[in-house]
């Protein structure tokens, strides 16, 4: 299969458009019309019209004739167009709303200049540039408040098609979509022999809603096939900016950066390898065990599966231009991903989880790459207590979601917020197992001595008065009896 930004695969998808009727809802063909407000009301026209189509993407032409479709080539050059003293693309995308991944093309044919925007469809609601939404009825840009009947298509659309069952590279042979997809990795996940015939793996793709069959004998390859086992999510726009990212720094900042890591397979095709190379490049502490020295990882192996599972899962796909990482500092490992939560961060360990992409949810469970509903923060709470490291911190910052897991650090040289915290997640991971928290079991998890239970107890003071926890039983009588749920229980 040709690269998705070769020539050839350029000339072949040129040549598809100009075969298309005059009248397309999807394509726009220009000469040199180089309005920037123009260029930015039919984005927003095509973007929606392209999801009323069912197209993956729509396209602005430079350098076609309207009427015949003959190739005239353009003097426009969109990657070097300016609308004032700022580049067309960031000007075009900061009046965009939502925010989609639009991308410049620039190739010549038989000499001839050719200039091309690729116009993601919208997903989730109508793209609106400078705060209209416009939508084609032919081959005529109109606003789409004009049109009712087509807005309500336009929501029943975004009510009934999740991103997972959107198409990710529509209509490619059945021999592309073995090259573009890790079908081995596939049927060993499922733990099912792989089948001898072809017809017989792509009908199993099929069924578990990879791919989708077209007329003839082409496929589309959807995005939950894409984002789960693509052999380089690279050959899917704008997937490819949904990679997993690994950036190790030096220190504790941003400053400077050792070294990047990008995990380019699906999600699920690369997971295990991802998880490996995180293993081996974490900083190690040493311990003595048996009066034997060795190094052990600084953060639990399941802690950090679990935490990358959930960003995976739990991400905002509609977020253009960023994806899942993972930022490895000296003394903490940062996990972030595109999207607020669906749950209150205070309740992410006792709230079964609100996903985003169900499908692809359900079917990473089958795979064994994250736990059972709503059991994957109780295990990294739990793995953080056994070994006594400070609590992991969940935190929404600005669009984002993060965990922090912290390094190894002596109880002294915590502060009362970190204290506060791990006291919280404590009595939570206990209300859980359906049990309460005592000062008893507050200072095994710190490894406290009974002798310096006042240090405990001040502790359980100041989350109650954070209003975190609360008494279970307050007609005890007795602070040396009391025992303690969360402020929801």
């Amino acid at each position: 299969m040709a690269k998705i930004d070769s020539t050839e695969y350029l000339s072949g998808l040129l040549n598809e458009l100009c075969q298309l009727p005059k009248e397309t809802e999807w394509v726009e063909f220009k000469c040199n019309n180089s309005n920037p407000e123009t260029i930015g009301e039919y984005i927003s026209a095509l973007s929606n019209s392209a999801a009323l189509e069912d197209k993956t993407n729509a396209y602005i032409v430079w350098g076609i004739n309207d009427e015949t479709h003959d190739i005239e080539g353009t003097d426009f050059r969109p990657t070097r167009a300016k609308k004032g003293n700022e580049e067309l693309e960031n000007w075009l995308i900061r009046l965009l709303s939502p925010r989609i991944n639009i991308k410049f093309i620039e190739f010549e044919i038989n000499e001839k200049r050719i200039s091309m925007i690729e116009i993601p469809r919208t997903a989730h609601q109508p793209v609106r540039f400078q705060s209209i939404a416009y939508i084609r009825v032919g081959s005529y840009k109109k606003k789409l408040k004009d049109f009712p009947e087509k807005e309500r298509e336009l929501w029943r659309i975004f009510d009934v098609t999740p991103f997972e069952q959107q198409i990710a590279i529509e209509c490619v042979s059945s021999q592309d979509v073995l090259t573009l997809l890790d079908y081995q990795n596939f049927f060993n996940m499922l733990d099912m022999p792989l089948p001898e015939k072809k017809d017989y793996i792509l009908n199993r793709l099929k069924d578990e809603h990879m791919i989708q069959k077209r007329k003839g004998r082409k496929w589309d390859i959807l995005n939950l096939g894409a984002i789960l086992f693509a052999n380089d999510l690279s050959d899917f726009r704008p997937l490819d900016r949904k990679a997993v990212r690994v950036v190790i720094y030096d220190g504790d900042g941003r400053i400077q950066t050792i070294r990047e890591y990008q995990e380019k397979k699906g999600y699920a095709a690369g997971f295990k390898d991802l998880i490996g190379y995180i293993q081996t490049i974490l900083p190690l502490n040493e311990v003595i065990e048996s009066a034997l020295r060795k190094n052990v990882s600084m953060y639990p192996e399941i802690a950090i599966r679990e935490l990358v599972a959930n960003v995976i899962i739990h991400q905002d796909f509609t977020i253009s231009g960023t994806g899942p990482m993972i930022e490895i500092f000296d003394r903490r490992l940062e996990i972030t991903n595109p999207g607020k939560p669906l749950v209150d961060t205070q309740r992410f360990l006792d709230s079964p989880p609100r996903s985003r992409n169900e499908d692809m949810a359900s079917f990473l469970r089958r795979i064994g790459i994250c736990e059972e509903r709503g059991s994957g923060v109780d295990k990294v709470v739990f793995q953080t207590e056994f070994y006594q490291l400070p609590a992991p911190l969940f935190e929404v910052s600005g669009e984002h979601t993060r965990a922090v897991l912290f390094a190894q650090k002596p109880f002294a040289e915590m502060d009362k917020t970190e204290r506060t915290r791990a006291c919280y997640l404590h009595a939570c991971l206990q209300n859980v197992q359906r049990k309460t928290m005592t000062n008893a079991t507050l200072r095994e998890r710190f490894g406290i001595e009974k002798k310096n239970s006042s240090q405990v107890s001040r502790i359980i003071s100041d989350a109650v008065d954070a209003g975190l926890i609360k008494l279970y039983n307050p007609e005890s009588g007795s602070k040396r009896l009391a025992s303690y749920i969360p402020f929801w229980a």
